[in-house]
């Protein structure tokens, strides 16, 4: 089992890549602990900034390096910096559109017993709604390092959520494929899809298994880049197989799932499934709780995709 939170493969290849580079900066929020961001404060003190709990002026500073030719890379709590710094991310990021990765840490419920306060299961919704930010979720740590060495390559606005936790590996080592905005396809199939994105590829990949062993061939798309979508592997995906299933850790209103029922009904109309967290607070409960609770597990996906075959 991986014991490498997300997190922690941030910090490692910031650090890797600030020894070279010098315009590389790190802001925190009074969250360097929670970021795992202590090991590049100290190989690095001159390019980190600690701005203590401010998360609308993280957000602000880190912009304004930015303007000044730095690559800012801003890390806080996603619940806090999606909801208390929305303005500063919409107009001096986005609008502005400054060379700023604003990195939500702790995302979806990986906060678990702390309770809504501290969940983020609208920041889908709320970033992937300001023009000119771009929303990613990567699955595990393999693609994680993949995707923060090609944000490091431009200079365009992006948020990236990760969760709190060390998730299983979805690729190995030395076999991750990625392409920068494009989902990739993590099995195939021409039975039923189910695109996933963040820490339910794992479950949706698992569950694609039990199906196989029930003769139903499900293909699974890693869709970690929310925004910008990739519509074509949406689209193909519809027209090659029976249905689509969506599976996210984040409320349906405005998420993965409703971006790909969009493509869909005006593409390719096809009877399509969002599994996702309720428009409510949730459960309590670690995340393995929680997501068994709602069904976001690879038994109820498997389960959910028989049932959807059986009536289409």
């Amino acid at each position: 089992m991986n014991k490498i939170p997300n997190r922690q493969v941030i910090c490692d290849v910031l650090s890797e890549k600030a020894a070279a580079d010098k315009n590389i900066v790190v802001l925190c929020s009074d969250s360097r602990g929670s970021a795992s961001m202590t090991g590049f404060a100290s190989a690095h003190p001159d390019q980190f900034i600690e701005v203590g709990i401010a998360e609308q002026n993280l957000v602000s500073i880190s912009a304004g390096l930015a303007r000044c030719g730095k690559k800012a890379f801003a890390a806080s709590p996603a619940c806090f910096l999606s909801t208390r710094s929305l303005e500063q991310a919409k107009v001096d990021v986005a609008y502005s559109g400054t060379n700023v990765t604003l990195i939500g840490i702790s995302g979806g419920v990986s906060y678990g017993a702390l309770g809504m306060t501290h969940h983020s299961a609208q920041d889908i919704a709320a970033m992937a709604s300001i023009p000119g930010m771009r929303v990613y979720i990567p699955s595990d740590r393999h693609q994680t390092r993949y995707l923060v060495k090609a944000l490091l390559e431009d200079n365009m606005p992006a948020y990236l959520r990760v969760g709190r936790n060390p998730v299983e590996d979805v690729y190995e080592e030395g076999n991750t494929p990625f392409v920068m905005n494009q989902a990739t396809k993590v099995k195939s199939g021409s039975d039923i899809a189910i695109i996933a994105c963040g820490e339910m590829v794992k479950p949706a990949k698992d569950a694609a298994k039990i199906l196989e062993q029930e003769g139903i061939h499900a293909r699974v798309l890693d869709m970690y880049c929310i925004k910008p979508i990739d519509r074509e592997a949406v689209i193909k995906a519809a027209k090659e197989t029976k249905a689509v299933i969506t599976v996210e850790e984040h409320t349906f209103i405005g998420g993965l799932g409703a971006m790909v029922s969009q493509i869909i009904s005006r593409e390719y109309p096809k009877k399509i499934i969002n599994m996702s967290l309720p428009d409510a607070p949730v459960v309590t409960g670690n995340s393995r709780e929680i997501f068994d609770h709602y069904g976001l597990n690879a038994e109820s996906i498997a389960k959910t995709a028989a049932e959807l075959i059986k009536n289409v």
